[in-house]
Order: structure tokens, then sequence, then C-alpha cells
């Protein structure tokens, strides 16, 4: 089957904005910058009320690539991401999703693209990665955790295995979110890591970081990086938020039409919610059925724990 064309293959970035006019300069340049050229910028901003849009359009006006901005829904990032990810209006032969405050390796799409052009164009196919941690004021601190897990439909039930910062997948992906819709989810990145999953899609985290990930207060325990964040994730857990997350993925999993999710992993997300509600031995028993797993030794301590406090 015809593979895609990593030379000539045309990225559609797909960028979220609001009030980000200061750190929004630096990521523009870090787009220009890039390596592979045959890309295209569709913004979607959710009501900037600081110099967002004059930057984006000054942007557009120097750039021999097209530049689209629209309005966002205005519901959260979430639904800002889907609104783009989800519109069939926006073809490309790949899409990338871009924050509006990182800043990007010369290589980044490129990357990307090695591996995803080594993909059938029908097979639904994810690349994302780690990323190189930056403070508010550009200050490098480290990297992001290292996840050897294989990237896996019993992995993504559980667990964002990456930033949509890092992600950027083909056509056939793309296709498969439209066709969910924009179901009400809890992350715009781990929904797509679990349609492409859960339909038998590759995914590829990519060891190597190829993005300088900005952390403002909001975001570090995104990063997921030491202790504090790692113990903030599991309070987390066990105080039900992990418990109100499941609940809204799993109603979107069970709505999805059968031509998007194989049945084996329909019986996973069965016997997971099962695990949910039982009594404390079948709880277990549901669990192991299921075979969920977290990337690493303490994320799956916490999940044993949420489940024998009824958390999951």
């Amino acid at each position: 089957m015809r593979h895609g064309n990593t030379d000539t293959g045309q990225i559609a970035i797909l960028m979220c904005t609001k009030n980000g006019a200061v750190f929004l300069g630096d990521q523009l340049k870090s787009i220009a910058d890039q390596t592979h050229e045959n890309w295209v910028l569709i913004v979607s901003d959710d009501g900037s009320t600081d110099e967002t849009k004059e930057i984006l359009q000054r942007f557009a006006d120097i750039q021999e690539q097209e530049i689209v901005l629209t309005n966002g829904p205005g519901k959260g990032v979430c639904a800002n991401f889907l609104s783009l990810a989800t519109d069939p209006r926006i073809d490309a032969d790949y899409f990338a999703f871009s924050d509006q405050d990182d800043i990007w390796y010369q290589d980044k799409l490129r990357r990307a693209l090695t591996w995803l052009g080594g993909v059938s164009n029908d097979t639904p196919a994810l690349y994302c990665g780690r990323t190189e941690l930056m403070s508010i004021d550009g200050q490098l601190y480290g990297l992001s955790p290292l996840f050897t897990r294989l990237p896996a439909f019993r992995n993504a039930l559980v667990q964002n295995l990456a930033g949509g910062n890092t992600m950027v997948f083909n056509r056939a992906a793309k296709r498969i979110v439209e066709a969910a819709g924009t179901s009400e989810v809890v992350l715009h990145d781990w929904w797509l890591y679990q349609l492409v999953s859960a339909a038998g899609g590759v995914v590829h985290y990519d060891p190597q970081p190829s993005i300088k990930y900005r952390q403002h207060s909001n975001n570090l325990v995104g990063s997921n990086l030491g202790w504090r964040a790692r113990t903030v994730r599991i309070r987390m857990m066990l105080s039900g938020r992990f418990r109100d997350w499941n609940e809204t993925n799993i109603a979107a999993l069970q709505r999805l039409p059968d031509d998007l999710i194989l049945q084996s992993n329909r019986e996973v997300v069965k016997l997971f919610a099962k695990a949910r509600s039982a009594s404390l031995l079948k709880r277990l028993v549901y669990l192991k059925q299921a075979g969920v797993y977290r990337q690493t030794l303490l994320g799956n301590l916490g999940l044993l724990a949420a489940t024998v406090m009824k958390k999951i």
C-alpha cells in the first residue's frame, strides 16, 4: 500500500491560542524555521484580548506558507483543539498539534514524518514523544520522563502517554477523530491516543525530545517530572479526580461506532468498567483481566491502590 512522502507531504499545523502574546513570537519563529517547509498553519483563537491576533496577522503577512486565522468555540483548550481536529474542511497529508508558547526544534516535523512515512496511508498512525522542559523565563531544566512500555490501548485507557504539543498524526487518524465527533472528553491529546490505539492503529513514542515545553504554574504537574509532580498525580488519583476522568472517557468510548474500535478493545473497556464498581475481589479480578497498565511502577501501584479504594 502507498506510504506517505515525507519529503513533500503537507502538514496542517493545528494551533490554539488565547492571550499568548508574550510567548507566541518564539513559537511562530520555531515553526518558520522548520527544515520541513511544506506546512500550513491553522490557528483557532479562543477570544484573546491581548495582541495575539495582531502577532498572528503580522506573521501571516511575511510567510510564504498559508496561515488561516479562525475563532474558537470559547469552551476551553480541549474543545478548541477538537474543533480543529474534527473539522473535515482541514485537509492535509499529516497534522500536528501546536501550543502557543513552546519552542520547536528545527527538525521536529521532519523527524515525525520520517516515522509516519513508514506507515501505510490507510493505517491510523500517531507520533508523540518526550519534551525538554523550559521554565516560564526560558531556562531549560531537564527532560520529561522516559516511558519504555509499549504504547497500546490498555495503556491509553488509564494514562495519557505524551503531550499534544508533541503529536503528529496522519490523515487516517484524523478521519477517526472526525468520525468520533466532539464528544465530551478530558483532554484532546489523551482522546487522540485512545482513539488511534482503540481502532488498532499504531503509536510511536519518540524517546528523543523535539520541543521545548514551557512550564507555567498550571502545567507543572503535566511535566510529570520529579517526586512532587508524581505525588500530586497520585493524590489526584486517590481523591476521585481519576475516577471522574475515567467516567467521562469510558462514556465517550462506549458511544463509539463499532467500526471505530476493535472488539477486543471494547471488551477491555467493559472489563475496566466492571473493575470500577464490583466488590473488592471482583474489582481486582476485572482489573487483571482488563490488562490495563501505566508506564511506571509507581503509577501501577497507584492504579492498584485506586482500585482497592474504589477510586478508578
